[in-house]
């Protein structure tokens, strides 16, 4: 299976590799996610390690059984040949109702077919009313005329 855009990565095609995670993490389809993942990738998720997509689909059901509402951000950081690092944001709440921001940073790496293999990502949630929110968009991908990170002052 091949996975464009392929390392090495220039800004142009690091940029485009981001927003298509972004878009398939907002779709909240743990399966489809699952699949930009080689099969037997690693992660580090704040404390959890993860291998395999069999693993990620079992993770990501239950963070978004958790995480109601969810809506991501994801920015580029920076680049070189087959990794890249990013910074992102997202916004969910719990069963009680309560309203979280979460920030963070990943570093991934691209196997030459597109696939990631290796992803590590810290993880920090801030509680916050539901009226300071930023992320108000239909259930889906962020619309690209939606701010992003650093036009939100994030």
């Amino acid at each position: 299976m091949i996975r464009p855009p392929l390392p090495p990565f220039d800004a142009k095609t690091a940029t485009e590799k981001v927003r298509k995670a972004e878009d398939a993490w907002n779709s909240r389809t743990p399966e489809k996610v699952a699949m930009a993942y080689t099969p037997d990738s690693r992660w580090r998720n704040r404390s959890d390690f993860i291998s395999g997509r069999e693993e990620i689909v079992r993770f990501l059901t239950a963070k978004w059984t958790r995480a109601q509402d969810y809506r991501l951000i994801k920015e580029l950081w920076a680049f070189q040949e087959n990794r890249i690092a990013v910074r992102f944001a997202y916004e969910w709440r719990d069963a009680t109702g309560a309203w979280f921001r979460s920030y963070g940073n990943e570093n991934w790496e691209f196997s030459p077919d597109g696939l990631m293999r290796l992803r590590i990502a810290s993880i920090n949630d801030l509680p916050i009313w539901e009226e300071d929110r930023l992320f108000h968009w239909p259930f889906g991908p962020r619309p690209h005329d939606h701010p992003d990170l650093s036009d939100l002052g994030l």
